[in-house]
């Protein structure tokens, strides 16, 4: 298990956590907000876009965005959520655990602590910090 600053301890169970981070409406309000994800099918070789909007943790100017294409890698639910990217093929892995507080989620990539924070406070109800 990873406790260091690419992962977090959400008090929600798996399946809740699972939910936020492979339903493309909920990764939507916590993941870049005001960005958009579409993930059509949650299934291994199946494309999910990605239309980062610009907000204060980005350079985009107002009427700018930038679309990515993933492919989906794996899929194992309530344990792992893995996606490449297709422009330069960057693996992107969500690990879930069981923890007794809650369920634990690590990301294989350093640069998340924002996210990881809207992930938590997204799961458990709360306002995000990052917006």
């Amino acid at each position: 298990m990873n406790n260091d600053s690419n992962s977090v301890l959400i008090h929600k169970n798996q399946e809740a956590v699972w939910h936020a981070i492979t339903n493309d409406e909920n990764i939507s309000k916590w993941y870049a907000p005001g960005s958009k994800w579409n993930i059509p099918k949650l299934k291994v070789g199946e494309k999910a876009i990605f239309v980062l909007m610009p907000s204060a943790h980005n350079n985009l100017k107002d009427n700018e965005s930038i679309p990515m294409s993933f492919t989906i890698q794996e899929v194992i639910p309530n344990e792992k959520f893995s996606y490449s990217s297709d422009s330069d093929n960057l693996v992107f892995t969500f690990e879930i655990y069981p923890e007794p507080e809650g369920t634990r989620v690590s990301i294989n990539m350093d640069g998340f602590e924002l996210s990881l924070a809207n992930l938590k406070a997204f799961s458990e109800g709360r306002e995000l910090p990052y917006t």
